[in-house]
């Protein structure tokens, strides 16, 4: 009886799953729409009252986002002095849903990726997953890796979609 062997682990194919790299911290939401009059209106003293109150302490650590659910005219001083309030307690403040900071902060650690690691190896980036990847975050690891890679594909090892092969 012959060994059983692994075809794809001899292959030196090099597997990036992208979900590796969201954020492991917690990310908070801070949504406006709670300090708003009948969630319509932002009054400027009652506003400043609230934050003087607000417990800013369950952010200490996280990412948030800063968000405002409801369907109102937010005034951007508002964004910006929520800001001033959780900038000496949090990791960063990103405006927006948080999914949009999920995706901001995969981006960012993409960004650490150095392309010239992967020189000459053959890459592939894992497609499914639980968590879905969004398609910035494959734009930008296919953008980082080409100029080096010997081959970029997309999938899993065992069944690729070629997308680049060095000439």
């Amino acid at each position: 009886m012959e060994p059983i062997v692994n075809k794809v682990a001899e292959s030196g194919i090099i597997s990036l799953d992208l979900e590796a790299f969201f954020p492991k911290e917690k990310i908070m939401v801070f949504d406006l729409k709670d300090y708003l009059f009948m969630e319509l209106i932002l009054k400027e003293k009652d506003f400043r009252a609230a934050l003087l109150t607000t417990d800013w302490e369950k952010y200490r650590d996280s990412y948030v986002a800063l968000t405002c659910s409801a369907d109102a005219i937010i005034p951007m001083w508002a964004n910006m002095l929520v800001t001033v309030y959780l900038t000496p307690l949090v990791k960063g403040v990103y405006f927006g849903t948080e999914a949009y900071v999920k995706e901001q902060l995969l981006l960012s650690a993409l960004d650490l990726i150095q392309g010239v690691d992967y020189t000459d190896q053959r890459i592939v980036v894992k497609g499914c997953g639980e968590d879905p990847v969004p398609a910035s975050a494959y734009v930008k690891i296919t953008s980082i890796l080409k100029p080096f890679a010997k081959s970029i594909m997309y999938g899993e090892p065992c069944s690729t979609v070629p997308l680049y092969k060095k000439k």
